[in-house]
């Protein structure tokens, strides 16, 4: 594709004009090549029905001289990158004719306005922004819409009545109306406790009262981040059993989903924005660079264009086109790819019902690198918030909120440890509740759901405080119960002679900050 164009006639002056003001003999396309990347970094977006704004009566660039050969794909990345378009598409000269035009009157504006602004002071302070704006690049975790989904999710709409524990003083049952809409806003639960308290126990006693009295229609994932050992595997068949939930031992076992099967694979423009978004997923959890990113959009693009409809790319597929792109040469994103594919991470099979449909325990081996581990992780996460935003809300018939799905995920503080893994989940619990969707989040303290930016355990209606190590900081025990200060005695008494397997809740069915023996499922 060629690119040859002409700026507006009132442009021809300015490019003249501002080429003067660089050191001697500086080509007018210099000139061009900056307004076109200012233009850009200004975020204005033409339609196509602006393609005609600027006339073609200016200075006259062609392809060979418009760009140095050497750079030539990298000036096509930009437009790309901004009108979510592959590097082949039709209006790219245009898009460039128009930022080429846009940007040379932001910079005759700017000039003319500062009499004692030189070039070189313009360079400095935008290239300055550059580098700042790609050191804190954002990722863009909104669902994007898929309009090829054909999931179907069952629902229960009755009253979901679960057995939290027990009084102290009688032995008497405590049942915790789990969504009863008149008590609770959303059915997100934070469980805090340090190692050995009953966290877990308690975890797996929810998830069976929650399958049962479901009717098996509420569906749940339990996300093992450390890992189960061989001893831990016999000592929790009773609960596979009981709940009918598969084990699956990354990377022994493959996760029965394609992790791109979350894109629209038809709808040209939401599968662009799909692919985007499994890039910027692959490379901010992998730590991966801009320049990588960019091969790796590639190597995902060309292996979706050679599927028919319905069909999407294996990981494996898109690391055969990403080393044919990099000629073989391995960095940090081919080793990772190379990984995710070698063993097998991800393998759908065709046959088998979407795993939403079924009970999950999926444990993520140790012997996994980090970046493999977390990725993997991402992937799943993001592939279950698109699924379920895809979907309809679910209703409140009743004053119960109908509920379809379960997400746990153990060891949470390990997540909460950088921000980059704390913007996905932050965003899930504000959006996925009207879904029918809760999120269960199990930790070893309190302080990892209180993050800089972002309270964890406000967007948990439900938390449950098991024996932490702080005991003291009171102000954070509040918020993560979020009880006032009038209630602040009598948790910490209750923190005092606190033994295994007893908590202080927040839950609207018993006194607040009264202290309770939970459930535990090897009790049962």
């Amino acid at each position: 594709m060629q690119i040859n164009i002409r700026t507006s006639e009132a442009n021809q002056e300015v490019i003249r004009k501002l080429t003067s003001k660089l050191p001697s003999g500086t080509k007018e396309n210099v000139v061009a090549r900056i307004a076109l990347s200012y233009s850009l970094q200004s975020n204005r977006k033409f339609s196509t029905s602006e393609f005609n704004i600027y006339d073609s009566k200016g200075k006259e660039y062609k392809d060979h001289i418009l760009f140095d050969s050497k750079y030539r794909d990298f000036y096509i990345a930009l437009v790309c990158q901004s009108y979510h378009v592959y590097k082949t598409n039709e209006n790219i000269p245009k898009y460039i004719k128009l930022h080429i035009d846009h940007g040379l009157e932001l910079m005759s504006s700017l000039f003319d306005s500062n009499s004692n602004y030189t070039f070189f002071d313009f360079l400095i302070e935008h290239l300055d922004k550059g580098i700042s704006m790609l050191d804190n690049t954002q990722v863009n975790l909104n669902a994007v819409k898929n309009n090829s989904q054909n999931i179907e999710k069952s629902h229960f709409d009755g009253l979901l009545k679960l057995e939290v524990g027990s009084n102290n003083i009688n032995s008497e049952q405590i049942i915790l109306n789990f969504n009863d809409t008149n008590l609770y806003s959303n059915n997100h639960i934070a469980v805090a406790g340090s190692s050995g308290t009953g966290k877990t126990q308690f975890a797996l006693s929810l998830l069976k009262d929650i399958t049962e009295r479901s009717n098996h229609l509420v569906n749940f994932i339990y996300l093992d981040f450390k890992g189960l050992k061989n001893e831990d595997i016999s000592l929790l068949k009773p609960f596979f059993d009981a709940t009918k939930a598969k084990f699956i031992d990354i990377p022994s076992k493959p996760f029965p989903v394609n992790p791109l099967a979350f894109i629209d694979s038809i709808n040209t423009v939401n599968r662009q924005m799909g692919i985007d978004k499994f890039v910027d997923i692959i490379c901010k959890y992998s730590n991966i660079g801009i320049k990588q990113r960019g091969k790796l959009r590639e190597a995902v693009y060309e292996t979706f264009i050679s599927k028919r409809p319905g069909e999407y790319p294996t990981l494996s597929e898109i690391n055969e086109k990403l080393l044919e792109i990099v000629d073989d040469k391995q960095d940090s994103l081919t080793e990772i790819l190379d990984e995710l594919s070698r063993y097998d991470i991800f393998k759908q099979d065709k046959k088998s019902k979407n795993f939403l449909n079924e009970n999950i325990y999926l444990s993520l081996s140790g012997n996994l690198s980090n970046s493999v581990r977390f990725t993997s992780l991402f992937l799943i996460i993001n592939y279950i918030y698109n699924v379920f935003m895809n979907m309809d809300n679910t209703e409140a018939a009743n004053g119960y909120r109908a509920m379809r799905y379960v997400l746990l995920i153990d060891e949470a503080h390990v997540i909460f440890k950088e921000k980059k893994y704390q913007d996905i989940l932050e965003k899930m619990l504000r959006e996925i509740r009207s879904k029918g969707v809760s999120v269960i989040l199990l930790s070893q303290g309190i302080e990892e759901f209180n993050q800089p930016n972002f309270d964890f355990s406000s967007m948990c209606e439900i938390s449950f405080l098991l024996n932490i190590k702080d005991k003291t900081n009171t102000k954070a025990i509040n918020k993560f119960l979020g009880l006032s200060e009038g209630n602040s005695a009598k948790v910490c008494r209750s923190l005092e002679r606190m033994k295994k397997g007893e908590t202080v809740s927040n839950i609207k069915e018993l006194p607040k900050g009264e202290m309770f023996t939970i459930k535990q499922y090897h009790n049962n």
